[in-house]
């Protein structure tokens, strides 16, 4: 069985559809799912996902596009979320983006990284071109205690070691599969077993054959089929040490109280 590491099944592209793709990924074996937050407005939406589907696990945090809005207020109702909460995301920096600028980006990282820590929770990490500092501010903040991911890693292999050394995993999306895929090949060939996860951050990132379509949470068997020839090993392997992980990182076997 597979825990999708990644998928925002709040999307507006999914949600209407969730009675469907839920079963549908189900039949796939795709049992979990972790929830990020993108931005404030949206962390309701993601707390009555997780109360109606016993499969949606919630993760509240401010998308690195969104850092202006990280204001005192929005700080303080994160803190009211985190009890409740499976990991802090997803969180980061994306220095390809225009705006909102690098300082705001990084003001922001280290404050929702400090709630994390506070929290005791695992962090879902963004960056696009922004390694050198994402790594540097995660040294900083002192949160290896508590770990976290690497979302859809784009990065080098020994970029990747970095972030274990740093108590962080991989996490593999659906760019493994494209044909001209480079660096996520080496990754997924590379990293240790136990610090690989997989995920589809539907409704993105769709792997081969579904490239350019919405992406569905059925199509996290696709990627983790092209991530098992990676290794030549079973998938049926695969899904049982990639669940493992996620289960161990977010300590699962701890029931998340709903907030009242």
């Amino acid at each position: 069985m597979f825990f999708d590491s990644h998928c925002h099944l709040d999307d507006p592209q999914l949600r209407p559809r969730l009675d469907t793709l839920i079963p549908e990924a189900e039949h796939a074996g795709v049992t979990a799912f972790l929830v990020p937050g993108v931005a404030p407005e949206g962390w309701p939406e993601i707390e009555t996902l997780a109360l109606r589907y016993h499969q949606a696990l919630p993760a509240y945090g401010v998308h690195p596009m969104h850092a202006d809005q990280l204001t005192p207020t929005t700080l303080s109702e994160l803190r009211r979320y985190a009890p409740f909460a499976t990991a802090i995301g997803e969180i980061g920096l994306d220095y390809l983006l225009p705006s909102p600028s690098r300082k705001m980006q990084q003001e922001a990282f280290r404050a929702q990284l400090e709630i994390a820590r506070e929290a005791g929770l695992p962090v879902l990490l963004h960056c696009r071109r922004a390694f050198d500092d994402l790594i540097a501010i995660i040294r900083e903040a002192g949160i290896q205690a508590y770990g976290g991911v690497m979302h859809s890693f784009s990065g080098s292999v020994e970029t990747a070691m970095i972030c274990l050394r740093l108590g962080l995993h991989i996490s593999l999306s659906g760019t493994v599969t494209y044909l001209n895929a480079r660096r996520p090949v080496d990754v997924a060939a590379a990293v240790p077993l136990e610090w690989l996860l997989l995920e589809t951050d539907a409704p993105d990132l769709s792997p081969e054959p579904h490239r350019g379509e919405v992406n569905v949470p059925a199509h996290l068997l696709a990627t983790a089929r092209r991530v098992a020839q990676i290794r030549d090993m079973p998938v049926e392997e695969l899904a049982r040490i990639t669940s493992e992980n996620a289960r161990r990182l977010f300590k699962l076997d701890q029931p998340l109280r709903p907030r009242p």
